[in-house]
């Protein structure tokens, strides 16, 4: 089965700096979307940061000028480079693909298990 394996949280002070990375294991034949996403207590879970297989990325507002998501499509892999993090960066951040597993497969969305990531003092 594919499983994204997520790496990088932790704690850190605000206006420092966190990597994020997201490695689908198994067999994936071909990944479209990838994002990661964001959840903190009492709130909804929101998009942070989406990235096209082209390349094309989007931001949430709050994150833009600050983070940014990068793939690598050889290696099944994305990256989220987090700086100048804030105390409201606070939450679990999960990855998201869109895996096709076969070449005659429909894209299926998968999440990794998340990671928690805390800013402060």
């Amino acid at each position: 089965q594919v499983q994204l394996v997520e790496s990088g949280g932790g704690l850190v002070q605000p206006g420092g700096s966190l990597r994020l990375s997201c490695a689908a294991s198994g067999k994936a034949v071909s990944i479209g979307d990838m994002g990661w996403y964001r959840q903190a207590p009492g709130k909804e879970r929101e998009l942070v940061a989406s990235i096209s297989r082209g390349g094309s990325t989007n931001y949430a507002s709050s994150v833009l000028g600050r983070f940014t998501i990068s793939r690598d499509n050889g290696l099944n892999t994305n990256d989220l480079q987090m700086n100048s993090l804030k105390p409201e960066d606070t939450a679990v951040y999960y990855c998201k693909m869109a895996i096709a597993r076969s070449t005659s497969s429909s894209y299926v969305n998968y999440w990794g298990q998340g990671t928690q990531v805390t800013v402060s003092s």
